[in-house]
């Protein structure tokens, strides 16, 4: 009995030297997004999970993932959120960047919307019609893919390059036949008298949504990130046993209804991972991003991804 409780309280000793290393140091500077695809870091910092588990994160809230990955760049921030196609173009940018982990994803996040009284059913009837999408992004890629495995090619359509917070606004005026975007694009379409025509899923991509840090991190700051992890997947059970609370916060953040929210979450699968369907998802989008000259060369992932805090 006195060794066990010896044992105990040198483990007792040890979690609180590991928690007074990480609460000590200077604070982890984490670039997240006002997104919906962000859940899991929304609700970290708004429960203070990233406190709880002994770290000291001060967050940085940006609404896209450009702005993330050029504040990684700079050196302004030590660990960001981004989609697919940005942590591509920043893995070719900056060689010292790594990913960590996917923390969501969704393979019918991204959709293509019509007005609700438009007589286009299939994808076959958007044929020389006018959609409006963001180029050079996962949902183009996304979009492609469906078309080849249809038989159709971007030369059938009328793609015009559009930012996607103009999109629903377009799609209401009647200046493009369809939109092509991620959540919440086509559910705030939706709300404004838009229809789904179809999704880009099946294509076999989940289009992740990734987080990045710089070696130099990865090498001084262990302590901090294992914790880090540990708080993502507290606000992980959090999302999965509190959908109404965290649909919530995403909403508040996101100046979203709080249905709205909930409906374009729904076409998320929030968790930590870096597995097989990850890696196959990214390898897809940099061929098509290669194909779009926004990548020299297509990346070595497995070189580049660092799976040890999801163990």
């Amino acid at each position: 009995m006195k060794l066990i409780s010896m044992v105990v309280a040198v483990v007792a000793v040890q979690a609180w030297c590991f928690a007074t290393m990480a609460f000590g140091a200077e604070p982890l500077r984490f670039a997240y997004q006002n997104r919906v695809g962000d859940a899991l870091s929304l609700v970290a910092m708004h429960k203070g999970f990233f406190a709880a588990e002994g770290v000291q994160v001060k967050g940085v809230l940006f609404n896209n993932g450009p702005a993330c990955a050029e504040a990684l760049y700079s050196g302004a921030v030590d660990i960001a959120t981004m989609g697919d196609t940005t942590a591509l173009v920043a893995l070719s940018r900056d060689p010292a960047l790594r990913i960590l982990a996917s923390h969501g994803a969704g393979e019918h996040r991204h959709r293509i919307v019509v007005a609700r009284n438009s007589p286009l059913r299939t994808l076959a009837d958007l044929k020389g019609k006018r959609i409006g999408i963001k180029k050079g992004t996962s949902t183009h890629g996304g979009l492609m893919a469906l078309l080849a495995a249809n038989g159709m090619q971007a030369a059938d359509f009328k793609l015009l390059d559009l930012s996607p917070d103009t999109l629903p606004e377009a799609l209401a005026a009647g200046s493009i036949d369809a939109l092509v975007a991620s959540e919440p694009t086509p559910s705030v379409a939706e709300s404004r008298g838009g229809r789904e025509l179809a999704t880009l899923g099946g294509v076999g991509n989940s289009y992740p949504l990734l987080i990045l840090v710089k070696t130099t991190v990865l090498q001084k700051r262990d302590v901090q990130l294992r914790g880090f992890f540990r708080a993502l997947r507290r606000a992980e059970r959090f999302v999965r046993e509190n959908p109404a609370e965290t649909a919530g916060i995403v909403a508040k953040e996101d100046r979203l209804s709080a249905e709205l929210a909930r409906k374009a979450m729904a076409r998320h699968s929030y968790r930590l991972q870096l597995d097989a369907a990850t890696i196959n998802s990214l390898n897809s989008t940099a061929a098509f991003l290669k194909v779009q000259k926004k990548l020299q060369q297509l990346p070595d992932l497995h070189a580049v991804t660092v799976p040890r805090y999801l163990r």
